[in-house]
């Protein structure tokens, strides 16, 4: 197992956050059989809460696969911050900028590795009033279509009450219950050697969402909305979708 192979930082990492974990949370995880893929694997949560990397990280590392987050790069030039995440072998992407088809490298890079890459599809926390997904950005699907990963669904529910984004409230009482389940990988077989245009990735994306909000679905109970779509935004998209 990766778990064996950590190194002195990400060992580190492991011990500082997951006791902590341990008290915070009280956890239900479900299908962690889709993670333990010998290559690299593009693995795509819904974002709920600024806690649930906290807790998909930990569901990951579980599962016996290190997670690989994407991060703004400018975090990786704090002071010791940067290093430390480096050494952790987490993945700095430039967005809104030239240097964005660099991060895509980085990416691919990645999964040539063997590495378990983490991506919010739909780029920040969820605006659905509640928390349902919503539509999401392309580079998931990009990514997959690049390099040919499975690409695994994961929904979580239960963050939001570590951290409600909607109010800005932490909820601190130990063994919060929380709820992560991934399912088999999102079947992108028709697009297979497609050219990346904009309605294909679009098609691709929609897909991987839908299979994401039906596994929230799942843990929550109900018929689901419609993916939320984002109000329309002013000026260029950015790079990295």
């Amino acid at each position: 197992m990766a778990r064996r192979r950590l190194g002195f930082w990400r060992r580190l990492a492991v011990v500082l956050v997951k006791p902590l974990m341990i008290v915070w949370t009280r956890r239900t995880w479900r299908g962690m059989e889709h993670l333990r893929h010998d290559g690299g694997v593009i693995l795509v949560p819904n974002h709920i809460s600024h806690a649930d990397p906290l807790v998909v990280a930990h569901y990951i590392y579980d599962a016996g696969r290190w997670p690989r987050f994407l991060g703004k790069a400018s975090v990786f030039r704090v002071p010791v911050v940067g290093w430390i995440l480096h050494r952790c072998r987490q993945i700095p992407v430039e967005r809104g900028t030239v240097e964005a088809v660099k991060s895509l490298d980085k990416l691919v890079a990645a999964l040539a590795e063997r590495g378990a890459v983490v991506i919010y599809p739909e780029g920040t926390t969820t605006r659905e009033p509640d928390l349902w997904p919503m539509k999401g950005k392309t580079g998931a699907a990009r990514l997959a279509l690049v390099t040919g990963a499975p690409v695994i669904p994961i929904a979580m529910v239960g963050p939001e009450r570590m951290f409600d984004p909607r109010t800005a409230r932490f909820g601190l009482r130990p063994r919060t219950p929380v709820t992560v389940v991934a399912g088999p990988p999102v079947d992108l077989s028709r697009w297979a050697g497609a050219t990346p245009t904009r309605p294909i990735l679009e098609e691709m994306t929609d897909t991987i969402m839908l299979r994401i909000r039906d596994l929230v679905a799942e843990i929550r109970g109900g018929t689901p909305p419609p993916l939320w779509q984002r109000p329309a935004r002013t000026g260029a998209r950015e790079a990295t979708e």
